[in-house]
Protein backbone atom coordinates (compact mmCIF):
# COMPACT_ATOMS: atom_id res chain seq x y z
CA UNK A 1 0.00 0.00 0.00
CA UNK A 2 1.33 3.40 -0.96
CA UNK A 3 -1.44 5.89 -0.25
CA UNK A 4 -3.56 5.61 2.89
CA UNK A 5 -6.74 7.31 4.05
CA UNK A 6 -6.56 7.87 7.81
CA UNK A 7 -9.84 7.75 9.74
CA UNK A 8 -9.78 10.57 12.30
CA UNK A 9 -12.30 10.93 15.12
CA UNK A 10 -10.73 13.90 16.87
CA UNK A 11 -9.45 11.65 19.66
CA UNK A 12 -5.86 10.90 20.61
CA UNK A 13 -5.76 7.31 19.28
CA UNK A 14 -6.69 8.13 15.70
CA UNK A 15 -4.42 11.18 15.83
CA UNK A 16 -1.44 9.03 16.80
CA UNK A 17 -2.38 6.54 14.07
CA UNK A 18 -2.34 9.46 11.64
CA UNK A 19 1.09 10.60 12.81
CA UNK A 20 2.58 7.13 12.44
CA UNK A 21 0.94 6.47 9.06
CA UNK A 22 1.99 9.83 7.62
CA UNK A 23 5.62 8.93 8.36
CA UNK A 24 5.43 5.76 6.30
CA UNK A 25 2.94 6.44 3.50
CA UNK A 26 1.42 9.18 1.44
CA UNK A 27 -1.46 10.04 3.75
CA UNK A 28 -4.88 11.68 3.51
CA UNK A 29 -7.00 12.46 6.57
CA UNK A 30 -10.76 12.06 6.72
CA UNK A 31 -13.47 12.43 9.34
CA UNK A 32 -16.97 11.07 9.05
CA UNK A 33 -19.68 13.57 9.98
CA UNK A 34 -22.30 11.41 11.66
CA UNK A 35 -25.55 11.98 13.51
CA UNK A 36 -23.62 12.21 16.78
CA UNK A 37 -20.57 14.18 15.66
CA UNK A 38 -19.43 17.08 17.84
CA UNK A 39 -18.04 20.23 16.24
CA UNK A 40 -15.09 20.15 18.66
CA UNK A 41 -14.13 16.65 17.45
CA UNK A 42 -14.38 17.66 13.79
CA UNK A 43 -12.20 20.69 14.48
CA UNK A 44 -9.63 18.62 16.42
CA UNK A 45 -9.38 16.17 13.52
CA UNK A 46 -8.80 18.94 11.01
CA UNK A 47 -6.18 20.56 13.26
CA UNK A 48 -4.27 17.27 13.52
CA UNK A 49 -4.11 17.05 9.73
CA UNK A 50 -2.76 20.61 9.56
CA UNK A 51 -0.23 19.76 12.26
CA UNK A 52 1.22 16.79 10.40
CA UNK A 53 0.79 18.40 6.98
CA UNK A 54 -1.69 16.15 5.20
CA UNK A 55 -4.94 16.94 3.33
CA UNK A 56 -8.20 16.78 5.30
CA UNK A 57 -11.65 15.74 4.09
CA UNK A 58 -14.96 15.97 5.95
CA UNK A 59 -17.29 13.22 4.76
CA UNK A 60 -21.00 13.71 5.40
CA UNK A 61 -22.32 10.26 6.26
CA UNK A 62 -25.09 11.40 8.60
CA UNK A 63 -27.94 9.83 6.62
CA UNK A 64 -26.01 6.59 6.12
CA UNK A 65 -25.42 6.43 9.87
CA UNK A 66 -29.11 6.93 10.59
CA UNK A 67 -30.17 4.32 8.04
CA UNK A 68 -27.74 1.66 9.27
CA UNK A 69 -26.46 2.11 12.82
CA UNK A 70 -29.40 3.89 14.44
CA UNK A 71 -31.97 1.83 12.53
CA UNK A 72 -30.36 -1.43 13.63
CA UNK A 73 -30.11 -0.12 17.21
CA UNK A 74 -33.82 0.67 17.38
CA UNK A 75 -34.96 -2.44 15.48
CA UNK A 76 -32.95 -4.74 17.75
CA UNK A 77 -34.51 -3.25 20.89
CA UNK A 78 -38.01 -3.43 19.38
CA UNK A 79 -37.43 -7.11 18.54
CA UNK A 80 -36.48 -7.94 22.13
CA UNK A 81 -32.70 -7.79 21.79
CA UNK A 82 -29.91 -5.61 23.17
CA UNK A 83 -27.72 -4.20 20.36
CA UNK A 84 -24.07 -3.23 20.17
CA UNK A 85 -24.08 -0.24 17.77
CA UNK A 86 -20.28 0.09 17.73
CA UNK A 87 -20.00 -3.26 15.95
CA UNK A 88 -22.47 -2.17 13.26
CA UNK A 89 -20.74 1.20 12.92
CA UNK A 90 -17.35 -0.45 12.41
CA UNK A 91 -18.65 -2.90 9.84
CA UNK A 92 -20.89 -0.57 7.82
CA UNK A 93 -19.38 2.89 8.30
CA UNK A 94 -15.68 2.82 9.21
CA UNK A 95 -14.75 -0.18 7.10
CA UNK A 96 -17.54 0.12 4.55
CA UNK A 97 -18.30 3.72 3.62
CA UNK A 98 -14.81 4.89 4.54
CA UNK A 99 -13.15 2.29 2.33
CA UNK A 100 -15.40 3.40 -0.54
CA UNK A 101 -14.26 6.98 0.05
CA UNK A 102 -10.63 5.85 0.13
CA UNK A 103 -10.98 4.35 -3.34
CA UNK A 104 -12.49 7.62 -4.64
CA UNK A 105 -9.47 9.52 -3.30
CA UNK A 106 -7.12 7.09 -5.04
CA UNK A 107 -5.98 5.46 -1.79
CA UNK A 108 -4.88 1.84 -1.50
CA UNK A 109 -6.36 1.38 1.96
CA UNK A 110 -7.25 2.94 5.31
CA UNK A 111 -5.68 3.28 8.76
CA UNK A 112 -7.58 3.59 12.03
CA UNK A 113 -6.74 4.08 15.70
CA UNK A 114 -8.12 0.74 16.87
CA UNK A 115 -6.02 -1.36 19.24
CA UNK A 116 -5.83 -4.60 17.26
CA UNK A 117 -3.42 -6.41 14.92
CA UNK A 118 -3.58 -8.05 11.47
CA UNK A 119 -1.45 -11.00 10.44
CA UNK A 120 -1.40 -12.78 7.10
CA UNK A 121 -1.03 -16.55 7.43
CA UNK A 122 -2.24 -19.68 5.62
CA UNK A 123 -3.65 -17.57 2.82
CA UNK A 124 -5.92 -15.48 5.08
CA UNK A 125 -5.83 -12.11 6.80
CA UNK A 126 -6.15 -12.86 10.51
CA UNK A 127 -7.39 -10.52 13.21
CA UNK A 128 -5.38 -10.62 16.44
CA UNK A 129 -5.66 -9.07 19.87
CA UNK A 130 -3.65 -5.93 20.57
CA UNK A 131 -0.40 -6.04 22.52
CA UNK A 132 -2.11 -3.92 25.20
CA UNK A 133 -4.89 -6.31 26.24
CA UNK A 134 -6.48 -3.65 28.43
CA UNK A 135 -7.23 -1.68 25.23
CA UNK A 136 -7.86 -4.61 22.86
CA UNK A 137 -10.76 -3.93 20.47
CA UNK A 138 -10.81 -7.21 18.53
CA UNK A 139 -14.29 -8.00 19.91
CA UNK A 140 -15.90 -5.10 18.02
CA UNK A 141 -14.06 -5.81 14.75
CA UNK A 142 -15.01 -9.45 14.16
CA UNK A 143 -17.31 -8.39 11.29
CA UNK A 144 -14.46 -7.34 8.98
CA UNK A 145 -14.20 -9.23 5.69
CA UNK A 146 -11.03 -10.53 4.09
CA UNK A 147 -11.15 -7.65 1.58
CA UNK A 148 -11.54 -5.06 4.36
CA UNK A 149 -8.68 -6.57 6.38
CA UNK A 150 -6.45 -6.65 3.30
CA UNK A 151 -6.90 -2.90 2.89
CA UNK A 152 -6.52 -1.84 6.53
CA UNK A 153 -3.62 -0.82 8.74
CA UNK A 154 -3.78 -0.68 12.55
CA UNK A 155 -0.72 1.36 13.64
CA UNK A 156 -1.55 1.05 17.37
CA UNK A 157 -1.66 -2.76 17.46
CA UNK A 158 1.70 -3.03 19.25
CA UNK A 159 1.40 0.17 21.29
CA UNK A 160 0.09 0.78 24.81
CA UNK A 161 -2.30 3.62 25.56
CA UNK A 162 0.36 5.23 27.72
CA UNK A 163 2.84 5.24 24.85
CA UNK A 164 0.20 6.55 22.47
CA UNK A 165 -0.32 9.59 24.71
CA UNK A 166 3.44 10.09 24.96
CA UNK A 167 3.68 9.99 21.16
CA UNK A 168 0.93 12.62 20.93
CA UNK A 169 2.69 14.80 23.49
CA UNK A 170 5.94 14.46 21.56
CA UNK A 171 4.25 15.87 18.45
CA UNK A 172 2.53 18.59 20.54
CA UNK A 173 -0.94 17.39 19.58
CA UNK A 174 -3.54 19.58 21.27
CA UNK A 175 -5.66 16.52 22.11
CA UNK A 176 -2.88 14.47 23.75
CA UNK A 177 -4.70 14.53 27.11
CA UNK A 178 -8.24 14.38 25.69
CA UNK A 179 -10.58 12.08 27.61
CA UNK A 180 -12.04 9.01 25.94
CA UNK A 181 -15.76 8.71 25.38
CA UNK A 182 -17.21 5.59 27.02
CA UNK A 183 -20.81 6.07 25.95
CA UNK A 184 -22.77 5.28 22.81
CA UNK A 185 -22.08 8.44 20.81
CA UNK A 186 -25.72 9.16 19.94
CA UNK A 187 -26.96 8.38 23.48
CA UNK A 188 -24.44 10.39 25.55
CA UNK A 189 -26.57 10.36 28.73
CA UNK A 190 -27.06 6.58 28.53
CA UNK A 191 -30.86 6.83 28.49
CA UNK A 192 -31.50 4.83 25.30
CA UNK A 193 -35.21 4.41 26.18
CA UNK A 194 -35.70 8.18 26.12
CA UNK A 195 -33.62 8.43 22.93
CA UNK A 196 -35.69 5.82 21.08
CA UNK A 197 -39.01 7.37 22.10
CA UNK A 198 -37.79 10.84 21.11
CA UNK A 199 -36.20 9.69 17.84
CA UNK A 200 -39.11 7.54 16.66
CA UNK A 201 -41.98 9.48 18.22
CA UNK A 202 -43.34 6.17 19.53
CA UNK A 203 -44.57 5.52 23.06
CA UNK A 204 -44.01 2.00 24.34
CA UNK A 205 -46.90 0.54 26.29
CA UNK A 206 -46.75 -0.63 29.85
CA UNK A 207 -47.15 -4.35 30.50
CA UNK A 208 -46.68 -7.03 33.11
CA UNK A 209 -43.64 -8.33 34.91
CA UNK A 210 -44.18 -12.07 35.42
CA UNK A 211 -42.23 -14.93 36.95
CA UNK A 212 -41.54 -18.16 35.08
CA UNK A 213 -44.76 -19.66 36.39
CA UNK A 214 -46.81 -16.85 34.85
CA UNK A 215 -47.63 -15.06 38.09
CA UNK A 216 -47.90 -11.27 37.79
CA UNK A 217 -45.23 -9.45 39.79
CA UNK A 218 -45.96 -5.85 38.77
CA UNK A 219 -46.10 -3.44 35.84
CA UNK A 220 -43.21 -2.54 33.55
CA UNK A 221 -42.84 0.86 31.89
CA UNK A 222 -42.14 -0.30 28.32
CA UNK A 223 -40.53 -3.55 27.18
CA UNK A 224 -37.50 -1.98 25.46
CA UNK A 225 -36.46 -0.40 28.75
CA UNK A 226 -35.10 -3.67 30.12
CA UNK A 227 -32.24 -6.00 29.25
CA UNK A 228 -31.34 -9.56 30.21
CA UNK A 229 -29.69 -9.81 33.62
CA UNK A 230 -31.05 -6.45 34.82
CA UNK A 231 -32.04 -6.13 38.48
CA UNK A 232 -31.86 -2.41 39.27
CA UNK A 233 -34.49 -0.03 37.99
CA UNK A 234 -37.36 -2.53 37.90
CA UNK A 235 -39.37 -0.52 40.43
CA UNK A 236 -40.57 -3.63 42.25
CA UNK A 237 -40.60 -4.63 45.92
CA UNK A 238 -40.02 -8.40 45.86
CA UNK A 239 -39.25 -10.90 48.64
CA UNK A 240 -36.04 -11.95 46.88
CA UNK A 241 -33.76 -10.46 44.20
CA UNK A 242 -35.21 -11.03 40.72
CA UNK A 243 -33.60 -10.44 37.34
CA UNK A 244 -34.83 -10.00 33.77
CA UNK A 245 -34.39 -13.31 31.95
CA UNK A 246 -36.77 -13.01 28.99
CA UNK A 247 -38.74 -10.41 27.02
CA UNK A 248 -41.85 -11.56 25.18
CA UNK A 249 -42.54 -8.96 22.50
CA UNK A 250 -45.79 -10.62 21.36
CA UNK A 251 -47.42 -10.42 24.80
CA UNK A 252 -45.51 -7.32 25.99
CA UNK A 253 -44.31 -9.22 29.07
CA UNK A 254 -40.98 -9.09 30.90
CA UNK A 255 -40.13 -12.38 32.62
CA UNK A 256 -38.11 -12.35 35.84
CA UNK A 257 -36.12 -15.14 37.49
CA UNK A 258 -33.58 -15.77 40.23
CA UNK A 259 -29.88 -15.18 39.62
CA UNK A 260 -29.21 -18.94 39.45
CA UNK A 261 -31.72 -19.28 36.61
CA UNK A 262 -29.78 -16.77 34.47
CA UNK A 263 -26.97 -19.26 33.78
CA UNK A 264 -26.91 -21.27 30.55
CA UNK A 265 -24.35 -23.31 28.63
CA UNK A 266 -25.68 -23.13 25.07
CA UNK A 267 -25.93 -20.16 22.75
CA UNK A 268 -26.95 -20.03 19.10
CA UNK A 269 -25.28 -17.41 16.92
CA UNK A 270 -26.32 -16.16 13.47
CA UNK A 271 -24.61 -14.05 10.77
CA UNK A 272 -21.32 -15.62 11.84
CA UNK A 273 -18.30 -14.13 10.06
CA UNK A 274 -15.33 -16.50 9.83
CA UNK A 275 -12.20 -14.37 10.08
CA UNK A 276 -8.94 -16.19 10.78
CA UNK A 277 -10.06 -19.59 9.46
CA UNK A 278 -12.45 -20.79 6.80
CA UNK A 279 -15.76 -22.33 7.85
CA UNK A 280 -14.80 -25.77 9.21
CA UNK A 281 -16.90 -28.92 8.81
CA UNK A 282 -16.55 -30.28 12.33
CA UNK A 283 -16.84 -29.11 15.93
CA UNK A 284 -13.75 -27.68 17.62
CA UNK A 285 -12.56 -26.42 20.99
CA UNK A 286 -12.02 -22.68 21.44
CA UNK A 287 -12.68 -19.77 23.78
CA UNK A 288 -15.55 -17.33 23.40
CA UNK A 289 -17.06 -14.29 25.00
CA UNK A 290 -20.63 -13.03 24.86
CA UNK A 291 -20.02 -9.40 25.81
CA UNK A 292 -17.22 -6.89 25.37
CA UNK A 293 -15.95 -6.60 28.93
CA UNK A 294 -15.79 -10.28 29.91
CA UNK A 295 -12.94 -12.77 29.82
CA UNK A 296 -13.19 -15.48 27.15
CA UNK A 297 -14.45 -18.82 28.41
CA UNK A 298 -13.59 -22.32 27.13
CA UNK A 299 -16.21 -23.86 24.88
CA UNK A 300 -16.97 -26.19 21.98
CA UNK A 301 -18.10 -24.63 18.70
CA UNK A 302 -20.49 -26.50 16.39
CA UNK A 303 -20.68 -25.06 12.83
CA UNK A 304 -24.24 -25.02 11.44
CA UNK A 305 -25.70 -24.25 7.99
CA UNK A 306 -26.49 -20.67 6.88
CA UNK A 307 -23.59 -18.97 8.69
CA UNK A 308 -24.80 -20.08 12.11
CA UNK A 309 -22.96 -21.78 14.96
CA UNK A 310 -23.82 -23.29 18.32
CA UNK A 311 -21.49 -22.57 21.24
CA UNK A 312 -21.55 -24.91 24.24
CA UNK A 313 -19.55 -23.46 27.12
CA UNK A 314 -17.69 -25.75 29.51
CA UNK A 315 -19.29 -23.82 32.38
CA UNK A 316 -22.68 -22.03 32.37
CA UNK A 317 -22.53 -18.33 31.50
CA UNK A 318 -24.66 -15.60 33.04
CA UNK A 319 -27.25 -13.55 31.15
CA UNK A 320 -26.70 -14.61 27.53
CA UNK A 321 -28.40 -11.75 25.70
CA UNK A 322 -30.15 -11.72 22.34
CA UNK A 323 -28.72 -9.06 20.02
CA UNK A 324 -25.29 -8.96 21.62
CA UNK A 325 -22.28 -10.51 19.87
CA UNK A 326 -20.50 -13.77 20.56
CA UNK A 327 -16.86 -13.76 19.46
CA UNK A 328 -14.76 -16.94 19.25
CA UNK A 329 -11.00 -16.92 19.85
CA UNK A 330 -8.03 -19.23 19.37
CA UNK A 331 -5.62 -17.66 21.86
CA UNK A 332 -4.90 -14.23 20.31
CA UNK A 333 -6.63 -14.92 17.00
CA UNK A 334 -10.25 -14.01 16.31
CA UNK A 335 -11.80 -17.08 14.72
CA UNK A 336 -14.99 -15.14 14.06
CA UNK A 337 -18.14 -13.70 15.55
CA UNK A 338 -21.85 -13.18 15.09
CA UNK A 339 -25.12 -12.10 16.67
CA UNK A 340 -26.64 -14.02 19.58
CA UNK A 341 -30.08 -15.38 18.69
Amino acid sequence: MKKILIALSGGVDSSVAAGITANEYEAVGATMKLYCSKETDLRDAENICKKIGIPFHLLDFEEDFKNSVIKDFIDTYKNGGTPNPCIVCNKVMKFGKLLEAAEKFGCDGIATGHYVKIEYRNGRYCLKKAADLSKDQSYVLYGLTQKQLSKTIFPLGNMSKENARKYAEGLSFDNSDKKESQDICFVPDGDYFKFIESYTGEKFKKGYFKDKNGSILGTHQGIIKYTIGQRKGLGLALPQPMYVCEKNIDTNEVILCTNEELFEKEVFVSDFNWVSIENPNTKFKANAKIRYNMKEQPCTVYPLPDNRIKIVFDEPQRAITKGQSAVVYDNDYVIGGGIIE
